[in-house]
């Protein structure tokens, strides 16, 4: 229990997760992650000095289920004296309760109650194997450095306290603390992909190849993500200086970095990498790498590179 604890301080000390006096919105479903991130919250904020308060959305997907969650939410609320934010979504429609729109949903209100309290920042509760479960996720629909770097401790105003955490120490401390919580029944359900790689993939690995393979990935992704922040810094550092992308100083680079100045370009006009794949960035290095003397147009996601001489050209298509 204790130690539960205080490996969670060495992560906010290491990650500088919060300072004294610091003001968090925890977001809780009433799922064991969150109610073992608030018990621990309410138990530390003496210590730092917080201000905390709870952030809870109903989607209203599991009927009277997702009612006792919202329940149970509040009772904690009432139980560690916190002041609580709650989210009813109307009726989704069947598009709608994919994971990445409901995902969005969350992030959203999360930052909406941030703002209107002028808090510092939002705590959620991902863990070592929410962690592990994305990687494969990502490995098996495909993804670079970036991607495999998995989530961070901290990433602007989102932290995560209990990224280093099991879920086995996280049911243990709930046990020994005889703390209630909320068990999404369907989570246990091979619907989502998350659900297939937590119910199936991760147990046949375990079993078949490695019985700590949660950890061996979770280990990996810290490597990964640290040689990612390598490339990213440099590649951020090349784009500043060669903001024109000329051919001649982008071909003397790694490929590597080739492709990181590209993607740096790519935000910089778009404001974002979203919908950008990799197919994108490997028909932009074909351009680069070409030897053809005429100009070369290239046209995707709403943006428009276009090659003339020495010269990348990216510009967003205007739509009149």
């Amino acid at each position: 229990m204790k130690n539960l604890i205080k490996k969670i301080q060495n992560a906010v000390s290491l990650n500088n997760l919060w300072r004294k006096k610091t003001r968090i919105v925890i977001g809780v479903s009433g799922g064991p992650d969150s109610v073992c991130l608030l018990n621990v919250l309410a138990k530390l904020k003496e210590k730092y000095d917080l201000e905390i308060h709870i952030a809870h959305i109903n989607y209203k997907l599991r009927g009277e289920d997702s009612m006792k969650d919202e329940d149970l939410v509040q009772e904690l609320a009432e139980k560690y004296q916190v002041n609580l934010s709650v989210l009813n979504v109307g009726k989704l429609k069947k598009n709608e309760t994919n994971e990445d729109n409901l995902r969005k949903i969350r992030y959203d209100f999360f930052e909406k109650v941030r703002k209107e309290l002028e808090f510092n920042c939002i705590s959620v509760a991902h863990n070592q194997d929410d962690q592990v479960e994305t990687f494969l996720m990502r490995i098996i629909r495909g993804a670079g450095l970036q991607g495999l770097s998995g989530m961070k401790y901290k990433n602007d105003k989102i932290i995560r306290p209990l990224l280093g955490i099991s879920r086995k120490e996280i049911v243990d401390y709930l046990k020994n603390n005889k703390l209630k919580y909320r068990e999404d029944k369907t989570n246990k359900e091979d619907v989502f992909f998350r659900n297939k790689v937590r119910n199936k993939l991760i147990p046949y690995l375990e079993k078949n190849f490695n019985p700590n393979i949660k950890r061996t990935i979770f280990d990996s992704v810290l490597n990964i993500s640290e040689d990612f922040s390598l490339v990213s810094g440099l590649s951020k550092n090349i784009f500043i200086k060669n903001k024109d992308l000329k051919i001649s100083e982008i071909s003397k680079l790694h490929p590597a970095l080739q492709k990181r100045v590209i993607l740096e370009k790519i935000n910089d006009v778009k404001g974002s990498l979203k919908d950008i794949k990799s197919s994108h960035v490997r028909e932009i290095m074909k351009i680069v790498k070409s030897e053809k003397g005429k100009s070369q147009t290239f046209l995707f996601q709403g943006l428009k590179l276009t090659r003339k001489g020495d010269k990348l050209n990216l510009l967003k298509i205007t739509n009149k």
